[in-house]
């Protein structure tokens, strides 16, 4: 068996499609356009890269884009200051801040002070009670994107056997959350589990997403089970050259394909489906703020 490898970029741009025609929707329809604020603190290059990225997917489905470039030493109070600011204005329907911030910056200040209705990275405690509870608030975009794949992918996901591994609030809690929702029995895993590889093997779905370089092993998957790979993790690669390096997922990939039914590469799996839900969820918070239904 070869698995069957689920084309992250292809899906993302089919979502990046249904966005933009819901943005035209919106402006044909009810003459409102989304805007969605990104807020970047410092140079980091690689969430430079990852704005840039943001910015110019947002002008290409139509939607209004703000980019607020702050310096290095920019205060918690200053930022805190612009997010509160953002949040009054009526042209901006989703806000994100780039993480990670410096470490002078307090991180849940911060996002604990994005109006939740406009927490478009759906991180705010508010939703992340909703989430936990009765739902209706925004999702976490890495999670939703895992979801959308899988439900593509195998259909109606009620009564899979499903394996997170990994907890943090980012992905690993949310992913298992949004699981539930879609009637899987879940089990969640991280580092510190014992035998995870009777863990691995007993699930329909895994989800891995622990941040270590291919720690599931290809011969500890069930035959046919769907992989969803989160992990981005940069090895050494001396066969490139002296100081090359490669990106790899937390899934040993070359032996995962040969026994899942289908399988996220990294790259080219997850990560691009990350903006593209962050684009979706902008519509979805314009469409709440203005009682549109689509």
């Amino acid at each position: 068996m070869t698995a069957t490898i689920i084309d992250g970029k292809a899906f993302a741009q089919t979502v990046r499609g249904d966005v933009a025609h819901d943005v035209a929707a919106l402006k044909a329809k009810h003459s409102v356009t989304p805007g969605l604020a990104v807020i970047i603190v410092g140079h980091d290059p690689a969430s430079q890269v990852y704005v840039r990225n943001k910015v110019k997917q947002t002008a290409d489905v139509g939607m209004n884009g703000f980019h607020f470039e702050l310096p290095e030493d920019t205060s918690e109070a200053d930022l805190i200051a612009k997010v509160r600011e953002l949040n009054t204005d009526a042209a901006v329907n989703g806000i994100l801040v780039q993480l990670p911030l410096p470490k002078h910056i307090n991180e849940a200040a911060v996002v604990g002070t994005i109006a939740p209705e406009k927490d478009v990275d759906g991180l705010h405690v508010v939703n992340a009670g909703l989430l936990a509870t009765s739902g209706g608030g925004m999702v976490p975009c890495t999670p939703l994107g895992c979801i959308l794949m899988l439900k593509d992918t195998l259909g109606d996901l009620t009564g899979k056997k499903a394996l997170v591994i990994g907890r943090s609030i980012l992905v690993g809690k949310p992913v298992a959350q949004l699981l539930l929702a879609e009637n899987c029995t879940v089990s969640i895993a991280h580092s510190r589990t014992q035998d995870l590889a009777s863990e691995v093997a007993a699930a329909d779905i895994v989800v891995a997403a622990v941040g270590i370089p291919e720690m599931v092993e290809g011969n500890w998957i069930k035959p046919g089970a769907t992989i969803i790979d989160v992990g981005i993790n940069r090895i050494p690669a001396p066969e490139r050259g002296e100081g090359k390096t490669r990106l790899v997922g937390d899934v040993d990939f070359e032996a995962a394909k040969e026994r899942a039914g289908a399988i996220t590469p990294v790259p080219g799996g997850v990560g691009p489906m990350t903006i593209a839900c962050l684009l979706k969820n902008t519509v979805t918070a314009t469409c709440k703020q203005h009682n549109i239904i689509l």
